[in-house]
């Protein structure tokens, strides 16, 4: 492979410098959970102040040496900047302090790398590892810049690097191939949904919100779910019953980060696409985080850069259980629609309260009445009581069945159709909904 992973446990050293250039700064305590979530033992954390990154090594020259003398201490194998740093950066601070040198955006894939399970997901990893280390592959080859030479080798020809990099452009052409076959088949499941009017709820958050263990309790499904940041990779899809709605969709995606790596937002895009043709939009938030503010506005720019902004949003406040005082609501807008639930993923306090949001803002459009029937049309009856929505039935005194129905409109006129009824025996012609 063409890139490596740290294994686990290695003792690292954590670098954050606060940029005084840069208003959104990365956060120094993300910085050691993603290191941990890798399988890192951060020893140390050098932290300081820069007013602009030293082009060379990205930190000044006390600091370098002062991180050298860490990895010395320590025996450290690996240090972990909280930066997006240059190719010529890491190259550099490598051989000063001659220890492996990994950035931000170096992690994070690693993290994607040990966590994604399905085909789709590895491919999408490896996609985004292979754009990251194309242009750093002179690391491993600086001994063979030069030609090829020696008896038969003589003449034109192309570096060993040129190799390599030849050999990783026709691998990132074929994931891509893979990719976008996995795309149509996606596609097809998601035409299919609309075709059957199946609406789709998607779960977003930030990473480590509290998603996988809502959508278990949800489903009752067993996703893997863990106290760690991108427990979650590969898009997971389960049916759920909404009571005014009927059958729906419910998706697990992957967790948002600050500055997520602009590679990943592009090798993910298939797998995201669940969350663009969503019909609602479950934002979790963890309640107790002191910076759920951040990472709120951080989700809600990732929804902008992949074109998601335009979907429907319910808020799900998680985690109350560690809130004390804190009990389960719904939160309402001037015109009385849910826009935010207070909930526990873990206990499952909330958890009807979310179903009634949703069937709310998701059945806008149910009939909900009395309907009166002849002996003659126990066909319709049976129908009705097929599909569940009689709530009750009573006889009146010239013998009619009255029958309170509660469904979706556009459910009540498909059977009146099937059963070739006009429309207006249901619908007064004034209240038509077409």
């Amino acid at each position: 492979m063409f890139f490596e992973r740290p294994k686990s446990g290695e003792r690292a050293i954590l670098v954050h410098m606060n940029l005084s250039a840069e208003a959104d700064q990365e956060s120094p305590k993300e910085l050691e959970e993603l290191a941990i979530s890798a399988g890192a033992d951060p020893v140390e954390f050098l932290t300081g102040s820069l007013s602009h990154p030293n082009p060379k090594f990205f930190i000044g020259q006390g600091k370098l040496e002062e991180l050298r003398d860490l990895v010395h201490m320590h025996d450290a194998q690996l240090v972990i900047f909280n930066h997006a740093l240059s190719p010529a950066q890491e190259r550099n601070v490598e051989r000063e302090i001659q220890s492996r040198v990994l950035d931000r955006t170096g992690l994070i894939l690693d993290i994607f790398a040990q966590r994604a399970r399905t085909h789709e997901g590895k491919l999408q990893v490896e996609l985004a590892q292979l754009d990251h280390m194309s242009t750093r592959l002179v690391r491993g080859w600086t001994h063979l810049e030069r030609q090829k030479g020696g008896i038969g080798l003589r003449g034109p020809g192309e570096t060993q690097l040129e190799t390599d990099r030849r050999l990783l452009r026709a691998r990132m052409k074929s994931i891509h191939k893979r990719l976008e076959k996995v795309r149509k088949q996606r596609d097809q499941g998601r035409r299919a949904r609309k075709r059957a009017e199946v609406p789709t709820l998607s779960l977003v958050g930030y990473t480590n919100a509290g998603k996988s263990t809502l959508f278990n309790y949800l489903t009752t499904s067993e996703v893997y779910a863990a106290d760690q940041l991108f427990a979650t990779l590969d898009p997971t899809l389960r049916k759920i019953e909404v009571e005014d709605v009927g059958q729906a969709i419910l998706a697990d995606t992957v967790g948002f980060i600050r500055h997520l790596p602009h590679k990943l937002v592009e090798a993910f895009r298939a797998t995201l696409q669940e969350t663009i043709e969503a019909t609602l939009l479950l934002h979790v938030i963890d309640c107790h985080d002191d910076d759920r503010h951040d990472h709120i506005s951080e989700v809600e720019h990732v929804l902008r850069e992949i074109g998601a902004d335009e979907v429907p949003v319910l808020e799900v406040y998680n985690k109350i259980d560690l809130i004390e005082g804190r009990k389960p609501r719904i939160d309402r807008n001037e015109e009385g629609r849910p826009i935010r639930v207070w909930l526990s993923a873990v206990t499952g306090e909330g958890h009807n309260l979310l179903f009634e949001a949703v069937n709310e803002l998701l059945a806008d459009d149910v009939f909900h009445d009395s309907v009166a029937l002849s002996p003659k049309e126990g066909q319709f009856r049976a129908r009705l009581y097929e599909s569940g929505a009689v709530l009750s039935e009573e006889v009146d005194e010239k013998g009619s069945i009255i029958l309170e129905v509660r469904m979706q409109k556009k459910d009540m006129l498909q059977l009146l159709s099937r059963l070739g009824m006009e429309r207006d025996r249901c619908f007064p012609v004034e209240a038509n909904p077409w």
